[in-house]
């Protein structure tokens, strides 16, 4: 719901990588906090050499840099919500959840949290100690926790086969600390189900599947338009549930682009 011309937008803030091909990261949250007329901030975590068919580097900010970009966005702007994507190092998540514990007892804030551990093929990305980080440090701040499947495996140690062990996942990472436990992306027939779950009710959430080869961003434009949306009043259940519609629009208009050679963006207008 964009804000009216010449009100003031609520703010929000990501902290996340760098996408130098646009689709996913930082600039599919600010892309889709525009869309979704929130005023969007970020803080960077990485910065990475990619295109649509490979990443070919990736440089970890410092993390006493991103601590500092943090800092300096809350202590002016503030943000009515926040969200976590990649960040890559163990002693990164582990500072930031100083930060962001000390700004939450301050303020009234939302902190979504999108676990980046895997590649879009579900490859884990990093060694052991960051998903322990996670776990430890972040989770237990989070409103609203974003595990994949793969994701949710690397957690919990139990591959989701059925919908039945997707709802196990899901209280095992809840029990982690989470408010809200969103586990993304199992197939079921022609339908994508996710499960969100709140420790009492695990609510089954379906939509079309949309064979598309440009779904490069998704899972970040999910986190970031329910980032939005909580700072816009949403309750948590309202918030996923139009994140989701967004998210499927932005798929679908995108779905005969052809902007590079291999996995594109989503259409974010």
């Amino acid at each position: 719901m964009p804000s009216a011309r010449g009100s003031e937008p609520v703010k929000v803030l990501t902290i996340a990588g760098s996408d130098s091909g646009g689709a996913a990261g930082l600039q599919a949250d600010l892309k889709t906090f525009t869309a979704l007329g929130v005023y969007g901030m970020s803080a960077v975590t990485a910065v990475t050499a990619q295109n649509s068919l490979r990443v070919e580097s990736v440089y970890p900010i410092p993390t006493e840099f991103v601590t500092v970009q943090i800092k300096a966005v809350l202590a002016d702007y503030g943000a009515a919500s926040i969200k976590t994507g990649f960040i890559g190092r163990a002693e990164t998540i582990q500072s930031l959840a100083i930060d962001l514990e000390r700004y939450k007892r301050e303020v009234q804030c939302y902190l979504v949290v999108d676990p980046v551990l895997v590649d879009h093929k579900g490859k884990n990305m990093f060694p052991a100690s960051v998903a322990t980080a996670y776990a430890e440090y972040l989770l237990p701040l989070a409103d609203l926790v974003t595990p994949n499947l793969a994701e949710a495996t690397l957690f919990t140690d139990l591959p989701v086969t059925s919908l039945a062990t997707m709802e196990t996942v899901a209280r095992r990472i809840h029990a982690l600390g989470s408010h809200w436990v969103l586990v993304k992306g199992a197939r079921s027939g022609s339908k994508v189900v996710d499960l969100l779950f709140d420790g009492r009710e695990a609510r089954l959430l379906q939509s079309p599947f949309v064979d598309s080869p440009n779904t490069h961003g998704s899972g970040d434009t999910l986190s970031a338009a329910v980032c939005a949306f909580l700072a816009q009043g949403l309750s948590m259940v309202e918030a996923v549930r139009q994140a989701r519609e967004f998210t499927l629009s932005a798929i679908r208009g995108a779905i005969h682009w052809q902007l590079g050679g291999g996995h594109g963006p989503l259409n974010h207008l």
